[in-house]
């Protein structure tokens, strides 16, 4: 294979500078926007993997400032999002200067439209920003702000009975028309995305309790138990030990009594699968608290031919799911099938969290050629991919999470 890990790092270093955004408008503190057609925005989990991409590259870029500005963005990721909370906690998942006072989201918000918020990237971005300066001190004065984030969470988007988050809706749900979530009606999908990376968030917030001055141990042991009670939940109701797969799930389940019939055994079952195959299931990988035993089964999903396994990684929907589509689109984007180098990373990553390093090490080798090619091609990386060709599908200039192909390059040289 061509030193691809080469080429695109010199690529990255020549246009890191065009993700790093000075503040505009009601942006008050500068930002990093994913590049492509995003230019401006303040994205919630786009801003986590864009950091978490480079840092792990700024100790190699030439400009020596580099690496301090980059820190500066990272926070200001961050600040601008809490600059933004609600009284009730609500955080949007994006902030767009436009024709607006404020927030778009922010602005439906206290109309009174309840809206998905902040996707659970907040506290993440945090402790990635702190373990890497070493230092939690600038968030000292935010713990409250992260108690209302919860709390707003708790609050709308939390179903006691079965104990998972749920999605409002379908808008900027991170994977746009994910078949789980697309269409269907309001609060009525656990998604399998949200609450894997909920289970990182509860964790995060619980170390930032714990560096935070004053330190409170106390509410630090409450949020590891959130989240090792939603780790059982996700367990109970999202795996299912027939097809050895993590599902979404449907959560309005209940006995409709609406007359004299129902009046004997009633719904017992607190949530039904939503049996589509995404890359999301394989997220309790990426967070960790799968068995080893279901990792064996996952690892054998990701590389099977008919569904997941691609020449450049996998698919975001299993290949022999009807709603499997390659289609150039927008807004929503499209995660019924083509590669996404976030996907690529997180199945990546899952793999090395239980010892499959060659397996990890086959992702890697083809998500480089993915780009390297793209790149040797186009002079610049794509949005996402065609799983079978390779070529690009759309948005050209797309920084953002394609830079964790170097955070793969990188893990493997540490196993």
């Amino acid at each position: 294979m061509k030193n691809y890990e080469a080429s695109l790092f010199e690529f990255i270093e020549k246009n890191v500078e065009n993700v790093l955004k000075k503040p505009v408008g009601f942006i008050k503190y500068p930002f990093i926007d994913p590049g492509s057609v995003y230019d401006g925005n303040v994205w919630d989990w786009d801003t986590y993997w864009s950091v978490y991409g480079l840092l792990n590259l700024v100790n190699r870029f030439t400009d020596v400032n580099l690496k301090d500005r980059i820190i500066e963005h990272a926070k200001g990721n961050v600040k601008n999002f809490l600059d933004h909370q609600l009284e009730d906690g609500y955080i949007p998942m994006m902030i767009e200067v436009g024709k607006w006072p404020e927030p778009y989201l922010n602005m439906k918000h206290k109309e009174g439209i309840l809206m998905n918020m902040h996707k659970p990237f907040l506290c993440s971005q945090i402790v990635l920003i702190s373990d890497f300066i070493k230092d939690y001190s600038w968030v000292n004065d935010t713990i409250s702000q992260l108690d209302l984030y919860f709390d707003c969470y708790y609050k709308n988007y939390y179903f006691k009975n079965c104990g998972l988050f749920v999605w409002c809706d379908d808008i900027m749900i991170g994977m746009d028309n994910d078949p789980a979530s697309f269409g269907r009606p309001k609060f009525s999908t656990a998604n399998i995305f949200l609450n894997s990376f909920m289970v990182m968030e509860l964790n995060n917030y619980a170390k930032i309790l714990k560096e935070c001055a004053p330190y409170d141990t106390k509410k630090a042991e409450y949020y590891l138990m959130e989240a090792q009670k939603l780790e059982h939940a996700i367990q109970e109701e999202m795996y299912d030990k027939r097809d050895r797969f993590f599902y979404s799930v449907d959560v309005d389940v209940k006995t409709r009594n609406f007359d004299w019939f129902h009046q004997g055994l009633g719904v017992f079952w607190k949530t039904l699968p939503i049996k589509i195959r995404c890359w999301s299931g394989f997220l309790p990988l990426y967070a960790g608290f799968a068995t080893k035993e279901q990792a064996k089964y996952l690892v054998e999903h990701i590389f099977d031919e008919e569904t997941f396994k691609s020449p450049y990684g996998i698919t975001t929907l299993a290949k022999d799911e009807k709603m499997f589509d390659l289609s150039v689109t927008n807004n929503p984007s499209n995660w019924l099938g083509p590669i996404w180098l976030v996907a690529n990373y997180t199945v990546f990553k899952g793999l090395l969290n239980y010892g499959y390093v060659k397996e990890a090490e086959e992702i890697c080798n083809n998500s480089l050629l993915l780009l390297g090619t793209d790149l040797e091609k186009s002079k610049s990386l794509h949005e996402y991919y065609n799983p079978f060709n390779g070529e690009p599908i759309m948005n050209g200039g797309f920084i953002n999470w394609n830079i964790l192909v170097l955070n793969m390059v990188n893990e493997l040289k540490q196993c």
